[in-house]
């Protein structure tokens, strides 16, 4: 990742062009916030419950923006990524579990994207499943390629893809027409409707505050604009915080499209769904083949967009916890494997997501718990230690994750 100092990012701009180098890593973390795992389980929220769960997305997304905050603030504080810390202060056998969880979610979350990537080409083309994900590893790999001529293209392309979901969702609640009382309620006034509905909420959360994109973003921050003193570290991040707003509202907004598309063609017309091919359908019924077409080009987009970046995050938890790493292209072969033998299988695809997202969920906590307790050192981080409220606002919003999955759990097993 190429680097520069605060004083060669910034030279002679001026106003909001004093912005512009610091864009970025943020949005590449955000791309983990709308994969096809999203799509998956705000489809189906919004087609059974209606509006009800729009304020988990709502209140994800603000968790979203605080925890990203404090990743890319230990970046930008100590030159090292969340797990090189951890390995740092941690017993050799904590990290080494931590490790192996991180490698088991990195390929839960290698599923959902490279799956929805498939899927997405066989909605929009007709391709078999099996073909699909072969094109989807090739447009990966050449992805992947783009790393090789520094951060910026590669941050130029995932941006590009994120405005091209952004883009197909604008105009699908455009169609839509939701209406705006029971929307507002649903974005505002918490409430569930049995277990199921709580399940979908953690699939939901699961999807949203992801937790390869904790250690990915602090990746992104160590060295890529380097700041000499405690002064100019807290202006780099001034400026990735506007950042981080910037694509964490993005993907909230994103995905409260999802669910308040469902709700308004589906749930209103008593239709639930729970496969994302039965939607594609149904967005051509009640809409048109256009509409159809550019649900199916948004989860083509999403799926190549995160996949990448699923794989980079592999790559920095493996040479973060224990000193090691595998060639990117090697890494991006072994993760495509699963979700082949998955669609070998003749497994629905989009079941196959929504349990990945759950997953995902119980892999927050991990990455949240030691971010948390790293930030919160004032010998660590200096300057940027976290104010007394931030950490109190992070310990509870790792005690609502913990509590959520415990429940999970419960009902997975017992229930």
């Amino acid at each position: 990742m190429d680097s520069q100092t605060y004083v060669e990012a910034l030279g002679k701009r001026k106003g909001l062009k004093r912005l512009l180098p610091f864009l970025g890593p943020a949005f590449i973390a955000a791309v983990a916030y709308i994969d096809p795992g999203n799509f998956a389980t705000n489809i189906q929220a919004g087609s059974q419950f209606g509006y009800m769960l729009l304020w988990v997305i709502f209140a994800s997304n603000l968790m979203a923006i605080l925890i990203q905050s404090l990743s890319a603030k230990l970046g930008i504080a100590t030159g090292r990524n969340l797990p090189e810390v951890a390995r740092d202060h941690f017993p050799k056998w904590a990290s080494m579990g931590l490790w192996i969880q991180g490698e088991l979610i990195v390929m839960a979350t290698d599923l959902a994207e490279f799956i929805g990537a498939a899927l997405g080409l066989y909605l929009i083309f007709g391709i078999p499943m099996l073909p699909s994900a072969i094109i989807t590893a090739v447009a990966s790999f050449l992805i992947l390629e783009l790393q090789r001529k520094g951060f910026r293209p590669l941050e130029a392309v995932i941006a590009g893809m994120v405005l091209v979901v952004v883009f197909a969702f604008g105009i699908q609640v455009f169609y839509a027409q939701p209406e705006m009382a029971p929307l507002m309620k649903g974005l505002f006034v918490p409430g569930f409707d049995g277990v199921s509905s709580v399940l979908l909420a953690a699939g939901i959360l699961g999807a949203t505050v992801m937790p390869h994109a904790i250690y990915l973003h602090s990746a992104l921050t160590q060295r890529r604009i380097v700041g000499e003193n405690e002064v100019e570290k807290k202006e780099i991040y001034k400026f990735e915080f506007i950042d981080i707003l910037i694509a964490m509202l993005i993907a909230g907004a994103i995905n409260a499209s999802m669910l308040i598309v469902a709700s308004a063609l589906f749930n209103t017309n008593g239709i639930v769904i729970e496969d994302l091919d039965v939607a594609f359908n149904h967005f051509e019924i009640l809409l048109s083949p256009t509409a159809a077409i550019l649900f199916g080009v948004g989860l083509l987009s999403a799926g190549l967009s995160s996949s990448s970046v699923g794989t980079l995050s592999g790559d920095v938890i493996m040479q973060g916890y224990i000193k090691r790493s595998i060639n990117l292209y090697l890494r991006r072969f072994i993760t495509i494997i699963p979700p082949l033998v998955i669609i070998i299988a003749g497994i629905n695809p989009t079941r196959a997501l929504v349990i990945s997202q759950v997953i995902l969920s119980f892999g927050i906590a991990f990455a949240l718990v030691p971010l948390i307790i790293f930030t919160s050192r004032k010998k660590l981080m200096g300057s940027l230690v976290n104010k007394k409220i931030t950490t109190y606002a992070s310990w509870v919003i790792a005690a609502i994750i913990i509590v959520l999955n415990i429940f999970l759990l419960y009902q997975i097993l017992f229930a």
